[in-house]
């Protein structure tokens, strides 16, 4: 069993250094700048864009913002948001792209909220369900998620789907 999960791992390995190059030869390429809002990769994101040497052109910095006193205060996601819908929602999610966006004045913001356990799930709401968004001048999209695994696991395999969403986004549009 732990030659599967090294092998899988291997795979998340190379499967993230290959995306984040093209991630990154793309947001050069199209010059575009990109800020990140974190709540449950808390900032594995960043981590993943700013291995790549030159990412101070494009990268303009992220928040973790795992309390919900951060997303109010500095992402300003409305109190009326988080009460109505929660801090793992599309609508949280969506408002912590635009304000991470808004904040460092760039050109896309991307970001993430759920659930990486192993407690804090509920029916409605189970561990492993994680929100991404990203926002431009053109573009407003959230995708949910349902992870499986570990803590680890969840917060690693959103931090690859942001970076995915990224991707998709910078492949095809201008």
């Amino acid at each position: 069993m732990n030659n599967c999960v090294v092998i899988l791992g291997e795979k998340l390995v190379l499967f993230n250094e290959q995306k984040k190059e093209a991630v990154a030869r793309l947001l050069t390429v199209k010059k575009i700048t990109l800020a990140v809002a974190e709540s449950c990769t808390g900032g594995l994101i960043a981590v993943l864009l700013t291995d790549v040497a030159g990412s101070s052109q494009y990268f303009l910095g992220g928040i973790v913002a795992y309390a919900n006193l951060v997303k109010e205060k500095i992402l300003g996601v409305s109190a009326e948001i988080l009460q109505t819908y929660g801090a793992v929602s599309e609508q949280t999610a969506i408002a912590m792209a635009y304000g991470v966006k808004n904040l460092l004045e760039a050109n896309v913001g991307l970001s993430v909220t759920g659930i990486a356990g192993p407690a804090g799930g509920s029916l409605s709401k189970p561990v492993g369900l994680v929100y991404i968004a990203l926002v431009t001048p053109k573009v407003n999209y959230c995708q949910e998620f349902r992870f499986t695994g570990k803590r680890f696991e969840v917060r690693q395999n959103a931090a690859a789907a942001g970076l995915d969403m990224l991707h998709t986004y910078l492949s095809e549009h201008n």
